[in-house]
């Protein structure tokens, strides 16, 4: 489940504590400067808001949805992480992507893309470096680090490195160094050219896993099943045929969006409270 870092505190307290209550695995907010789909709504930070959510549940996982290295350097950006895991009692689930072109044009970035998916690819590596390195040193195009002590780490051995990816570069990257791959797909006019779209990125995943000797259940896949032209959560049934597709393409995890009075994400609380109450539990 997500929501969206919109609220002030006292109004998106009670939705992280239900989120929480409802038995969902994993909770995301939107880590961008500005997010596009509501570039003129009010918003908040995402690192502070998934520590004051720590501080509010007690099982549920906290996640990035996603970091980028449009707002972030790996190695303070990596600080935020070790205080997010440790805060939460290791339920932080560190999701990065190569940000959005609202939140780069905003800092003044002029570059192409295939700069800033290497820029992306440097960032991935230095961030997976300092969670499993004791002291970090690395010269890139775009990053520095120079002697990063990495103490404490992380509170437990590994901290899920999700990676979400849609071009075959990425996915890759999400084979090589991810605990997890997350995508949403792509933009397309049908669901049905949409699910063939996710199916064609996860074929891509299985081939990059195989030529590194990687076992295909080694790597959690995250699915944003909002990204299709219909929402999930319109209705019961939109839900459970969205998950039931997701599974069927080998995802082991969906992530969906708390509704809204308005779009995006436009639906009801009474189909929230159904598909909690009839669905999740047919899927655990």
């Amino acid at each position: 489940m997500t929501i969206l870092p919109e609220h002030s505190w006292p109004v998106a307290e009670p939705l992280w504590r239900e989120v929480d209550a409802m038995g969902f695995d994993h909770a995301w907010t939107f880590d961008h400067i500005t997010w596009g789909g509501l570039p003129e709504s009010p918003w908040f930070a995402a690192v502070p808001t998934l520590a004051a959510a720590a501080a509010v549940t007690s099982r549920v996982g906290l996640g990035t949805f996603v970091s980028s290295p449009n707002n972030h350097h790996p190695v303070q950006f990596f600080r935020e992480v070790l205080a997010l895991d440790d805060i939460s009692g290791g339920r932080f689930i560190l999701g990065v992507g190569a940000g959005g072109d609202l939140d780069a044009r905003i800092t003044g970035e002029d570059l192409s893309l295939r700069d800033r998916v290497d820029r992306f690819h440097e960032f991935t590596g230095l961030l997976d470096r300092l969670l499993r390195e004791e002291r970090v040193t690395a010269e890139g195009r775009f990053f520095t680090a120079r002697d990063a002590v990495t103490r404490p780490g992380p509170v437990r051995p590994r901290l899920p490195l999700v990676i979400a990816a849609n071009g075959p570069r990425s996915i890759a990257l999400a084979a090589e160094r991810g605990d997890g791959w997350m995508t949403y797909g792509g933009q397309t006019d049908t669901d049905e050219e949409w699910w063939a779209l996710v199916a064609r990125h996860s074929h891509v995943l299985d081939e990059a896993l195989d030529a590194r000797g990687r076992q295909r259940h080694t790597v959690a896949r995250y699915l944003n099943i909002d990204a299709s032209p219909t929402f999930a959560l319109s209705s019961v049934a939109a839900f459970e045929d969205a998950v039931g597709r997701a599974a069927e393409l080998g995802f082991t995890d969906v992530i969906t969006h708390w509704p809204r009075l308005d779009e995006p994400f436009r639906s009801s609380r009474d189909t929230l409270d159904a598909v909690v109450s009839d669905v999740l539990p047919r899927w655990r």
